[in-house]
């Protein structure tokens, strides 16, 4: 696994530590829970740009796969940044649009306001060779248990796409780097993971070195 780190440390740190940052930043007035959230999705597509430059200029299509919680905030984001710059994005969402955390809400409608979203289910029979660029934003640092079935399922056939996890792969712990369901160990190639503020210990531990990627590590004011 390579590791860009943007941050200046190469220091891990937990999810809970994470979250603690972002609450206390947040709490203190300094930011607000939507500003983190764009400066998460900017620094996902700064990612893409700088880890595929040719994409700058080559206009593709991406698909982004957004969560039920904040890293599926921070998809919306992604995809509405990516459509900014001339990109044909599809979005599709696991979990219930009402039940979206209050920051994701919000950018789960800006996205709307420009693209559709359609339910995770479609993505069963979708064809990924037209969609080259798949971003992973289902669960991030949240996840902790199983991954269900069918989301192994959609994210096993997007293995011959440039792929980027936001924060860390659905299918890895944060915490341990390991695999939350079966998963092939030469799936990091063309794997792009960013995350931010620290890496996470998943990045380095256990299964979790093999199967992330590339990990850029991105500020984002914390």
């Amino acid at each position: 696994m390579k590791t860009s780190d943007q941050t200046g440390s190469s220091e891990t740190i937990t999810s809970d530590e994470m979250r603690a940052l972002e609450q206390a930043a947040i709490a203190s007035g300094r930011v607000t829970g939507l500003e983190l959230m764009e400066r998460a999705g900017k620094g996902v597509v700064e990612a893409i740009f700088e880890e595929w430059p040719e994409l700058v200029k080559d206009k593709r299509r991406a698909v982004v796969l957004c969560g039920p919680g904040n890293n599926g905030g921070d998809g919306f984001v992604v995809a509405r940044l990516l459509e900014k710059a001339g990109w044909g994005v599809e979005t599709f969402l696991y979990g219930d649009a009402k039940k979206l955390p209050p920051d994701a809400r919000v950018n789960y409608e800006l996205w709307l306001g420009r693209g559709g979203v359609s339910k995770i289910e479609v993505c069963y029979s979708y064809r990924w060779a037209s969609h080259p660029v798949v971003v992973d934003a289902l669960f991030g640092i949240g996840m902790n248990r199983p991954l269900p079935d069918e989301l192994r399922n959609i994210l096993m056939a997007t293995l011959n796409c440039r792929r980027v996890a936001v924060d860390i792969p659905s299918y890895v712990s944060s915490d341990t780097g390991d695999l939350m369901c079966p998963w092939p160990h030469y799936t990091g190639q063309n794997q792009l993971t960013v995350t931010f503020h620290r890496p996470k210990a998943g990045h380095v531990m256990a299964d979790g070195a093999q199967v992330c990627g590339k990990v850029v590590v991105k500020d984002i004011g914390l």
